[in-house]
């Protein structure tokens, strides 16, 4: 009766078919031999270690074991190798593919032996990693929870065999504490000694993964496609700072993916969409143009990409309007598929060095092409087609016909894509955003502020009505619902110009550095930096030797297998240590707005740009040495011209005069050990 049941139930729901059976066959495992017993003592020995190559030793060293049972030297035989493949494999996630069918890896060993609870840990493992990897585990709420479910099971089960595995608790919520605690001189502000621990436990994690991970060719062990992101999270030690360790690993990197057989042309040979064809070029040579402005090597391959897009990727639609022909290209060919043909607003990251480049240089060539291609989107923006709103940027633009959307029958879905919600509207919104408002900037033409205006005004509008009944996708009101992604560039605007036109919706969704440097709030600032301090005090495994995706390092906290548990209690937040250094309220990505780069190490120091523009720059600076420390800075934003500087603590440390000729002034101090210097840099009238 009761299997009956089970299987009665389980026709109805799947899902509860697979958890059933998996909590019947872990209940069914047996217990471990007797502590006496000296195949039970080397199990637990094994199971209660963090250390995995521990591990692996200990089942070696019991495999030599001749009184072993044939069976047990059976299990052995299929145990270590899946376990030596976690340590030293140069591809991390090498189990993905039996994974994403399965939810679990079958490590074939027999549901008697007592090996088998060595086998949960990894299992659990496996599934949460590539359902934190997975986009199609994430969009689906069904799978969502059978991959959480599942690992959550494994790791209770592996917590309860061995009690003393600190990385099974973690990944049910206790934290492992720091191996390592920073003390905070009385003199020292509260937000200062939080941003200071927190680049110093971001430096280690990045030091590890140089140390640890970074092989021979270059590569991390996630594949260049992932690799190439991580610079995404060292942005602020390596833009904010100077580490010569650091940044000769990106240099490494950059020059070895860029030097890759598919990438000898100067972008990537091998076919699909642009999201995926950009990284390997995009992720190398922009990080490369901060760190090394004027190699004519990184220069050259950015204005490269700009060639591609004049002579291959881009042609003149039927409205006569500049954009490009597909959502799929390489360096020597554009899939001409109709339901591929649409320029996107991920298009910008095909782009992404060459507008920096263009950004700095203010080149006439790139002027002409960028301002050629934004037109197509202004219009875009501009037109009530398709059932898309008057005002709003379509995520993507038909070719050859230049309608919103793609080959789809909604404006709001373009289905160039097997991945359902990559390219779904608003998609990479704030890439083209920023575009619009970098064209604004290099051109003073305010059409092209236009989208951002008309946008910002319908998400006003939204915050300002009262709730209503679910919106219908793809009108007005589910558009607005959907914007605040236009937060970053709308602070970028603000920043740039000092024009409060925008102040109203901002003040309904500021970023804490935004909080603090419109509105002086430093409550908010302070709280922010203290919770990725605390975000990255703990559980230092979960950042590094447990990641198997590359793209993913930062993304554990958020995907917890169960709810309410901390690992750690909060998600660091390196978009709020790169703005607090530098000044920049957005992302580094595009049209950065960094006014400072400080030309020191990323260690016993902490600095909070308070006041940026074209005509001025303030910050607070605190060193934690105990001696006097020298320090460099340069300056990108300022305007040419004479200028007034001033170091002061308590008293006055020096008053200067420097001049401005151009971006990247430099500058140099002395801070005196443990006391807040103000540093300010006034224009003179």
């Amino acid at each position: 009766m009761r299997v009956s049941a089970v299987k009665n139930k389980a026709l109805l729901n799947p899902t509860a078919l697979f958890l059933t059976f998996l909590s019947i066959l872990l209940t069914a495992a047996p217990p471990l031999p007797s502590a006496r017993d000296p195949l039970a003592a080397a199990i637990k020995e094994a199971g209660n270690t963090d250390s995995d190559s521990e591990r692996l030793e200990i089942l070696k060293t019991l495999r030599k074991d001749s009184s072993l049972s044939v069976p047990i030297k059976a299990d052995l035989d299929r145990l270590i190798p899946p376990i030596e493949r976690w340590v030293n494999d140069k591809h991390l996630p090498w189990f993905g593919r039996d994974v994403s069918r399965n939810v679990d890896f079958d490590f074939g060993i027999a549901e008697d032996s007592p090996l088998q609870p060595l086998t949960w840990l990894y299992r659990g493992r496996m599934v949460l990693w590539y359902a934190i990897e997975s986009g199609s585990v994430s969009a689906n709420p069904r799978r969502r929870k059978q991959f959480s479910d599942t690992a959550r099971t494994f790791f209770r089960k592996y917590a309860e065999a061995f009690p003393e595995n600190n990385i099974a608790a973690m990944y049910l919520g206790r934290n492992i504490p720091p191996r390592k605690n920073y003390q905070a001189p009385p003199s020292a502000p509260k937000w200062a000694c939080d941003q200071r621990e927190s680049l110093e436990r971001l430096a280690d994690i990045i030091e590890w993964w140089i140390d640890n991970r970074m092989q021979s060719d270059g590569q991390y062990g996630g594949g260049w496609g992932d690799d190439c992101e991580m610079w995404r999270w060292w942005v602020p030690v390596l833009i904010g700072f100077e580490s010569p360790r650091i940044t000769a690993a990106q240099a490494r990197f950059s020059e070895a993916l860029m030097s890759q057989p598919h990438m000898a042309a100067g972008y990537t040979n091998r076919m699909t969409d642009v999201e995926h064809t950009a990284e390997d070029s995009a992720d190398v040579i922009t990080p490369m143009m901060h760190l090394e402005p004027d190699n004519p090597r990184w220069l050259g391959r950015a204005t490269k990409l700009a060639d591609f897009m004049q002579n291959l990727w881009t042609a003149r639609n039927r409205r006569g309007m500049l954009q490009f022909k597909s959502t799929y290209f390489t360096a020597q060919t554009v899939d001409t598929n109709p339901q591929r043909a649409c320029d996107t607003v991920y298009h910008p990251r095909a782009l992404q060095p060459t507008l920096l480049y263009w950004q700095r240089t203010a080149d006439r060539k790139l002027t002409r092409l960028f301002t050629a291609w934004m037109d197509t989107w202004v219009d875009a923006a501009a037109r009530a087609e398709r059932g898309k709103p008057a005002g709003i940027i379509p995520s993507a633009i038909h070719w050859p016909d230049g309608s919103v959307g793609g080959a789809g029958p909604d404006w709001w879905d373009p289905r160039n894509h097997s991945e359902s919600t990559l390219y779904l509207w608003p998609s990479a919104m704030s890439m083209m955003t920023d575009t619009l408002l970098l064209t604004y900037h290099m051109t003073g033409d305010k059409k092209y502020l236009e989208p951002i205006r008309s946008m910002a005004e319908i998400r006003l509008k939204y915050l300002s009505s009262a709730a209503g009944r679910e919106p219908a996708p793809g009108s007005e009101s589910w558009c607005a619902a959907k914007l605040g992604l236009l937060a970053g560039t709308i602070a970028k605007y603000r920043f740039l110009t000092g024009d409060s036109e925008f102040d109203e919706l901002l003040a309904r969704g500021m970023s804490p550095y935004m909080k603090f440097r419109l509105a002086n709030d430093r409550s908010s600032l302070a709280a922010a930096l203290s919770s990725t301090a605390e975000a990255l005090r703990v559980n230092f495994p979960a950042y590094t030797s447990e990641v198997r995706y590359t793209d993913r390092v930062l993304r554990l906290p958020s995907r917890v297998p169960v709810e309410g548990a901390s690992i750690p209690t909060r998600t660091p937040n390196t978009s709020l240590l790169y703005s607090s250094l530098t000044g920049d309220p957005g992302s580094a990505g595009y049209f950065p707005l960094n006014a400072v780069r400080w030309l020191t190490g990323p260690r016993n120091i902490a600095a909070l740009v308070t006041d940026s523009g074209t005509d001025r720059f303030a910050a607070e600076i605190f060193t934690f040495d105990t001696a006097p420390r020298k320090i460099a800075a340069e300056l990108y934003l300022l305007e040419k011209g004479k200028y007034n500087l001033r170091l002061a603590d308590t008293a006055i440390i020096r008053t200067d005069t420097i001049t401005v000729q151009g971006p990247r002034t430099r500058i140099n101090l002395q801070l005196p050990p443990q006391k807040l210097c103000n540093l300010r840099i006034t224009q003179q009238k």
